[in-house]
């Protein structure tokens, strides 16, 4: 199994010294969320919680993913990194495929790009952009970006976007990896489509559950390679748990190992304390 880091609503100042560590502890990747704003009041739920409040106050920051990305990356040298998820649909798709690319060029190859369509929908108004079509949307631009980040010139032509024959460089030397983050039926198919899917978080037992859903999506489509499944477990402690999320399906788990040493209001010490604990303790044991 395969283990983030997850940064979401951690200090800023904290997140070059963590990637440093996960990098040299041999983690796979961090995980990077998106918003482009926090609205203080909203009419829409957030569909991740129970009571649909969200999980954050406030003060939590929100750097831009591909500007983040690119100094954590400028820090490290094998780290991987991931949206979970980006919001395609409330931006240009011209742009999102120049910040997408750029940073795999920079980086070497070690970014992948999850999506989600988004469920805030008065980001999508304040950001000028149709909440109503932003499924469709998300499915052209993703077509198109995957011709923005093919070499030489491409045109494109379909119901939303529109592109004259031109060419975007710095173009990346290997495809990028898609992974679709949501929970209902288009977005299994939508993943099945794709590199892989980004969940959240869940028991052992029900993220086995939704791999299995997701293998059968994949399987009704003809879909045959590697997958990724990527989600956080919220009853894993020991090495056996990951292990047989492992079996079940599960080849990522993303994970703030603070929390279970010294809870989520960690100084930078204790989380950098916590990764060393964490590697040795939970990620040698589960890959030898």
């Amino acid at each position: 199994m395969r283990f983030s880091i997850s940064t979401a609503f951690q200090p800023v100042d904290h997140l070059l010294p963590l990637a440093r560590a996960a990098d040299e502890l041999g983690y796979h990747s961090m995980a990077v969320p998106d918003h482009v704003v926090d609205l203080e009041e909203l009419a829409t739920p957030y569909p991740y919680t129970a009571d649909g409040a969200r999980r954050w106050d406030s003060s939590a920051a929100w750097p831009d993913p591909w500007v983040l990305i690119g100094s954590l990356a400028a820090v490290t040298t094998r780290l991987r990194f991931f949206t979970s998820v980006y919001v395609p649909a409330i931006r240009s798709p011209f742009q999102v495929a120049k910040s997408v690319g750029t940073a795999a060029v920079l980086s070497g190859n070690r970014v992948s790009l999850g999506v989600g369509i988004g469920w805030c929908r008065e980001e999508f108004e304040l950001l000028g952009q149709d909440f109503g079509t932003r499924g469709r949307r998300t499915d052209e631009a993703l077509a198109l970006m995957a011709a923005l980040w093919t070499p030489g010139w491409t045109e494109f032509d379909g119901e939303f976007y529109s592109a004259p024959r031109l060419m975007m460089e710095p173009t990346p030397t290997e495809p990028i990896p898609v992974l679709v983050g949501g929970l209902s039926e288009v977005a299994f198919r939508r993943a099945a489509r794709h590199d892989g899917w980004v969940g959240d978080i869940y028991p052992v037992d029900e993220a086995i559950a939704l791999a299995g859903r997701l293998a059968e999506v994949r399987r009704e489509a003809g879909a045959d390679g590697d997958f990724t499944v990527v989600a956080a477990l919220s009853d894993a402690l020991l090495p056996e748990d990951f292990a047989r999320a492992e079996a079940g399906g599960i080849t990522d788990c993303w994970t703030m190992p603070w929390a279970y040493y010294h809870g989520l209001d960690a100084t930078l010490e204790q989380k950098v304390d916590a990764l060393e604990r964490f590697a040795r303790e939970v990620l040698a044991p589960v890959n030898g």
